[in-house]
């Protein structure tokens, strides 16, 4: 899939019909099955709580304060050169960034200093600080407010994917490779996997996992 910056098509399909164009172009057979899914679990949960349901499975954390080299799969890891939806000829440091970056307060609009940000520290916008939030900005200069859930899929869900094409390919490679000989589990903050579900954060290890079984499927 490569990232284009007119999404507004995307934005009225449901996940599924998504997934299914981004298979056609990853050349993906959606009928063969993955016979070893990577699972995710929560990063809040003890060490002892891991392995007992987990056992000796190898767990990997992918959040902010994960080790070389998961920690690149974060979010808020500053890769650089990620397009900015919606935006011609801007790019943001991270997912989290260009997420951030975009959401628009009661007294704030877009921060595109958010959208640069490089350091994985004050990335966060918050309510307490800004108030309710009124959307997502459709693009740096764009007019109109996204939704929650059209801001989901027409930027975070976008930006990560293009995000797992263009900067992790080695970090994936390492992960199938493990996946492979062993149960994997990935520690994430958050444990949603629905991208449907706006009750709560979506989990960006999901969507790592998504991907594997994509490619997985190929082989």
């Amino acid at each position: 899939m490569r990232f284009h910056t007119n999404h507004s098509k995307v934005l009225t399909k449901s996940l599924s019909t998504f997934k299914v164009e981004s298979d056609k172009q990853l050349g993906i057979d959606q009928s063969k099955e993955n016979t070893t899914p990577i699972e995710i679990a929560s990063r809040r949960l003890s060490e002892a709580t891991l392995r007992r349901r987990f056992g000796d499975a190898l767990i990997l954390d992918v959040t902010s304060r994960a080790p070389e080299p998961w920690v690149r799969f974060s979010p808020f890891f500053p890769h650089g050169g990620i397009p900015v939806p919606f935006t011609s000829n801007s790019a943001g440091a991270s997912v989290e960034g260009i997420w951030q970056g975009l959401k628009v307060f009661e007294s704030a609009d877009v921060d595109t200093a958010t959208i640069e940000n490089a350091t994985m520290r004050g990335i966060k916008r918050t309510e307490r600080r800004f108030g309710k939030v009124r959307g997502h900005r459709e693009g740096i200069n764009g007019a109109r407010l996204l939704s929650y859930g059209e801001a989901r899929r027409g930027i975070y869900l976008l930006t990560y994917l293009w995000v797992l094409e263009n900067r992790l390919q080695d970090q994936i490679g390492q992960l199938h490779s493990l996946a492979n000989s062993q149960r994997v589990v990935l520690l994430d903050y958050e444990t949603n996997e629905d991208v449907e579900n706006l009750s709560r954060p979506l989990s960006h290890a999901s969507l790592i996992v998504e991907y594997h079984q994509q490619i997985k499927s190929a082989s």
